[in-house]
């Protein structure tokens, strides 16, 4: 009878355990109302939820090439007419209103998609309103990749241009060093090539320039081949990432694509961390698919929202897998064409917030003890650390990665109240003067919560870079609020 008993106990136990998790992620679906957020006539949002702002109006650009110039000379002349600013949308994944001017005109480039490929130089022209997915979807028809590209394939190749957005190649710099050429059009409506022989001081000031300096529209890209990878981890102290990194990554010829993610729960809080890597192997290259079920590990993501079971479960589950996917096989497209609402927030209170930080190497460990305190006394809710290591880059004017560092993206869930904004603020300032500390710098695409000296500190260019916008743009007719909050 006592055996008995305990074998219930046992089974029950089991039972229970089981349905725990199961039981949180149906838990957090449905507290999810599935509304969506609708922006009134007449305003425009950004990513941030943050931003509504009434505009003058919205432009959808046209797909074709002679349409698209002539129609951007007519909304240049009507501006300068009308005394009207002009911002440049794609994705709109910026958050500090860098795609918005108040009363202004917004040219939603999405449109302007067009592909081709030349397949003897490797380089693939493409229209800047195309998304990422998109072009890894055109080009896996050939065998091809992306050379450098963001986390995720939702977002616009112009304004991943914009941002100079970095990735998870291994070892390479931010997308600065794919770009070949592209054609702008100016404040005067010349339509002009730059690129590292012609244009050159505009060709790197419009990488990284936030849409300040004209319209990017054909843009070519260096591309690679599509190739299949092995998915290979090591569970880690972050005291020994460095090292970890330059054996397992750095010195393997192999690896591909490489990120690394910090322990964000309670427990054992930035004390753990994962190196995940793919290898090159001689395999058969999968095909890329058109859609994946992403709505579970969606809710489990979503499930650690403020909750410290569910940040221990997330933690555990993806150890956990990595485990079963460990020796995989992926195509490179595949795994680079992740999209955006694998961490989708359906909770129209809150948003989501990111934030970046580029760090050298000597001082990593550093930095990690330094943020550390401030993390976890903040009343802001930390989702995730995401760690990519970011080469050199010497294309943009505005350069975040003025030596080889690494990239620590922090991922904040905010509500949209007065009180949180407040505390974002100082959580962001305190963030900063850490970087800064360390010797490195803040990405500058996010929420405005930083001075202009502040700025100025991280990015010794800026006064210059202010100054050769006046040079192109005298009369700003390219205008945004990150422009007007920092020059």
């Amino acid at each position: 009878m006592k055996k008995k008993h305990l074998w219930l106990i046992g089974l029950l136990t089991a039972i229970i355990f089981l349905s725990v998790p199961t039981f949180h992620i149906l838990k957090t679906k449905w507290s999810e109302n599935d509304k969506t957020q609708k922006i009134p006539n007449g305003y425009t949002n950004d990513a941030s939820q943050l931003n509504l702002t009434k505009i003058d109006t919205i432009i959808q650009v046209p797909n074709d090439k002679k349409e698209i110039e002539s129609q951007l000379k007519d909304i240049l002349k009507y501006a300068k007419e009308n005394n009207l600013k002009i911002s440049i949308a794609g994705a709109r994944h910026s958050m500090g209103g860098h795609t918005i001017y108040p009363n202004g005109i917004v040219l939603n480039m999405l449109p302007y998609k067009q592909m081709e490929l030349d397949t003897t130089n490797n380089i693939l022209t493409v229209g800047s309103g195309a998304l990422w997915e998109d072009a890894l979807k055109y080009l896996d028809k050939y065998g091809k990749s992306i050379a450098i590209m963001q986390a995720f394939s939702s977002f616009s190749i112009g304004g991943s241009i914009s941002v100079n957005g970095h990735g998870w190649q291994k070892d390479l710099p931010p997308i600065s060093a794919s770009v070949i050429s592209f054609t702008l059009l100016t404040q005067n409506g010349e339509i002009i090539n730059c690129s590292r022989q012609e244009n050159q001081e505009l060709f790197n000031l419009v990488i990284g320039g936030y849409g300040l300096f004209g319209v990017i529209l054909d843009v070519k890209l260096k591309v690679v081949e599509n190739i299949a990878l092995q998915y290979k981890y090591i569970k880690l102290s972050p005291d020994n990432y460095i090292s970890y990194y330059k054996k397992y990554v750095s010195d393997n010829p192999n690896v591909n694509l490489v990120f690394g993610r910090l322990r964000i729960s309670d427990k054992h809080f930035l004390e753990e961390a994962t190196l995940n890597f793919f290898e090159k192997v001689n395999a058969p290259i999968p095909v890329l698919q058109n859609e994946k079920s992403t709505e579970t590990q969606r809710l489990v993501f979503r499930g650690s929202v403020n909750n410290e079971y569910g940040k221990r479960l997330r933690w555990d589950l993806e150890t956990g897998m990595n485990k079963v996917s460990k020796k995989e096989i992926y195509s490179r497209n595949e795994l680079l064409n992740d999209h955006v609402s694998l961490i989708e927030n359906k909770d129209t209170s809150s948003t989501d917030l990111l934030q970046e930080y580029f760090i050298p190497d000597r001082n990593f460990n550093q930095f990690i003890n330094d943020i550390k305190p401030i993390l976890k006394n903040s009343k802001i809710d930390l989702l995730n650390i995401t760690i990519r290591g970011v080469h050199q880059d010497s294309d943009s004017y505005l350069n975040y990665a003025r030596e080889n560092v690494f990239g620590f993206v922090l991922l904040f869930n905010q509500k949209k109240t007065d009180e949180q904004e407040a505390e974002m603020k100082i959580l962001t300032n305190q963030l900063v003067d850490v970087a800064l500390k360390n010797e490195g710098t803040f990405y500058l695409p996010y929420r405005l919560h930083i001075g202009k000296d502040k700025m100025r500190k991280s990015y010794p260019n800026a006064n210059n870079f202010f100054q050769l916008k006046l040079k192109y743009d005298p009369n700003e007719i390219f205008n945004n609020k990150f422009y007007e909050h920092y020059k």
